[in-house]
């Protein structure tokens, strides 16, 4: 079987998912690969995940955080540069997460930090209520072929991933998986001198010696692009709204409100977060465009920008409701961010 080392110079989430995704499509049986990458600001979120559950989207706009879906299953993470990231995949018989995960815990006792793998497929430090976290991994497999990848968190905010992984409070049912959240820790207060080069090389060090091979470390980025069938499209899809939140399993959203004119319910039904049905309740003396709000609203994308403009079309249409509706249009806008 023939090793192949990557390390990515891209902080793009979309890229370094887009990279991982087409190496794994287009490898042969017979090969194994080791891929090394940092995100910049992004939370990360499992296949089957829905994102207005796992996270506070409001927050990640106001804050630029971006949103990336990856192929495997799992959680949500929150990544940045004290974060890095890894991807062991091959084709089987050689495929196997014991081995990779061996690979890791190796580099990083070669550094001088005592690891080892527990529960749901962590990595942790310390015993018992001293216990830490500090990383976390994902799987997919097919017929003749598997990854692992995961992340470290070498010297991450953890502050901000309390802040973009606490969705705010909703009203809202999902048939997706929901992240099970864990006491973590970052390496930096085992070896204050740990950082990304060190732990990379560390990494490339111990899968060389486990496989007496020393493959030539290939270096990707945005501006030397890989030499990847498919990667182009990948690239795109996996920057696109209809991949990262339009993949998501179907949910429900029930929404409440009272005014001054009246309150208001809209419970929504969604697929592929697209509105797919809408019931209104309202006690407001003019009903008709609480009731006309249900048509607009189906088929649209569960985005505030185009909800918003449903309740434009509705101002236009009764333009007698103007203040009001403009008070509920607010209300809509914000309440599914």
């Amino acid at each position: 079987m023939v090793s192949r080392i990557l390390l990515s110079d891209s902080h793009d989430p979309h890229f370094n998912l887009a990279v991982e995704d087409a190496i794994f499509r287009s490898m042969s049986s017979d090969q194994r690969v080791l891929f090394l990458w940092r995100n910049q600001n992004t939370v990360v979120i499992g296949r089957s995940q829905n994102p207005w559950k796992e996270c506070n989207i409001a927050k990640m706009e106001q804050d630029d955080i971006q949103l990336a879906r990856r192929q495997s299953g799992g959680g949500a993470v929150f990544h940045d540069l004290g974060n890095t990231n890894f991807t062991f995949m091959a084709g089987k018989p050689g495929y196997s997460k014991e081995v990779s995960t061996d690979i890791v815990l190796q580099g990083l006792k070669n550094l001088g930090i005592e690891g080892y793998a527990t529960g749901r497929n962590d990595l942790v430090i310390g015993e018992g209520e001293a216990m830490r976290k500090f990383s976390g991994s994902a799987y997919k497999e097919t017929k003749d072929r598997g990854f692992h990848h995961g992340t470290l968190l070498l010297n991450a905010d953890l502050s901000r991933l309390a802040n973009y992984l606490n969705p705010d409070p909703k009203k809202l049912q999902s048939k997706g998986i929901t992240s099970v959240r864990s006491r973590v820790t970052n390496l930096v207060e085992v070896l204050p001198e740990i950082n990304h080069e060190a732990v990379t090389d560390a990494i490339i060090d111990a899968f060389c010696d486990y496989y007496g091979e020393t493959p030539v470390i290939e270096t990707i980025s945005p501006d030397a692009l890989p030499d990847l069938p498919g990667f182009v499209d990948k690239f795109a899809e996996q920057q696109s709204w209809e991949w990262n939140y339009g993949k998501s399993p179907q949910f429900t959203h029930t929404l409440d409100e009272r005014f001054k004119w009246g309150g208001v319910e809209v419970h929504l039904d969604l697929k592929n977060a697209r509105i797919t049905a809408v019931k209104t309740f309202t006690d407001s003396l003019y009903p008709d465009p609480i009731e006309a709000l249900a048509t607009q609203l189906v088929g649209v994308n569960y985005q505030p920008e185009a909800i918003g403009a449903c309740v434009d079309a509705l101002i236009e249409d009764f333009p007698d409701h103007t203040a009001d509706l403009t008070e509920m249009k607010s209300w809509l806008v914000t309440a599914v961010s």
